[in-house]
Parts: C-alpha cells; structure tokens; sequence
C-alpha cells in the first residue's frame, strides 16, 4: 500500500540551490580550505546564512525541500548499489553516518542526531524525508546544520565508494538535466 509520506507526494523544492550548498561544503573540504582554519569556516558560515537569508522564507523552505530531495535521492543511489551486493543500506550507511555526526558535537547537538538518522532511514526505506519530517512539526535552526551535514556525510560517503570526489554531484547534476529534457 502506497504511504503518504512516499515522494510522490513531496515538494522537490529548489534541488540547484540545495546541490550547490552541498557541492560547495565537499569543494571546500578537499580543497583543505576549511580544514583546521576556525575563521575560513566561519566565513563559509556567514556566507552560506547570508545566501539563505537573501532566499526569504518561501525561498528557505523551498532550499529545505530540496536538501530533502537530495537526502533521498541520495539514499535511493546507495540503496541500489547496496541491494547489487545483497546488503540492506540502512544496516551499512546509518550506523557510519551516526558514528561521524556524533564526532561532529560543535555542529551536530547529540539531541539533532536521532531526528537525522530517522530522515535517512525514512529515504532508505522509500519515504519522503520532508514528508517524514514534517510530521514532527515545523524544522527549527538547532536542525539546519545538522540537515546540511547528512546531505554533506552522504555525498562524501558515495565519493568514497566510488573513489570519485564529483559523482556524488554529477549523479544529481545528470538526473536534474534528463527531469528537464523530459519537460
């Protein structure tokens, strides 16, 4: 039976702004440019807070939506290549990504982490993660940078399996332009 919360019935919000919100985090990592450099993060920070405030509250909640989607376009990548090798995604992505949010306790509260792993286990399991979330009220700012950081933890996990610091990005890139072509 179909659920309500299946993606069918969610908002993609604004997939652009939210890709390159996580596009930028992953450049800027591996470019070590953030790496130990307190006032660069800090700068990325500013910078990141001012582009959503320029977004306005429709524009934000649409940048919410589409980090959403991409948790769950994501999730709905390692799914399959995980069901390739018979392994459930759930049992091998969740356990790896609370473990890294919980070594992230400046970013990520420990209060913020379970709300986390419920959103990617709801898109491991097929369900919208906005959808998902929802249902638990309105996101508040303690959820922001936790919400960005699984975006984050889960493009960088791909790369790592894929030994390709873009796929992650190119993945979405590439199924953005064939949503388009179909238009």
């Amino acid at each position: 039976m179909p659920s309500a919360y299946g993606p069918q019935h969610a908002p993609a919000g604004d997939v652009g702004a939210a890709l390159m919100l996580i596009d930028s985090r992953l450049r800027s990592i591996h470019a070590g440019g953030l790496e130990g450099d307190a006032d660069a993060d800090a700068e990325q920070r500013a910078m990141m807070a001012q582009f959503t405030e320029s977004l306005g509250p429709d524009g934000a909640e649409e940048l919410l939506d589409g980090v959403c989607t991409l948790i769950y376009m994501f999730m709905t990548w390692l799914r399959k290549a995980h069901e390739d090798h018979d392994k459930d995604v759930v049992e091998y992505v969740v356990p790896t990504l609370v473990a890294s949010m919980r070594m992230m306790p400046k970013s990520i509260r420990p209060e913020a982490v379970p709300t986390m792993a419920g959103l990617v286990i709801a898109a491991g399991t097929g369900l919208s993660p906005s959808l998902w979330r929802k249902q638990y009220g309105d996101w508040t700012e303690a959820e922001m940078t936790p919400l960005e950081a699984t975006a984050f933890l889960l493009a960088e996990h791909i790369n790592r399996i894929t030994d390709d610091p873009d796929f992650a990005t190119r993945v979405i890139t590439e199924a953005l332009s064939r949503a388009e072509e179909e238009l």
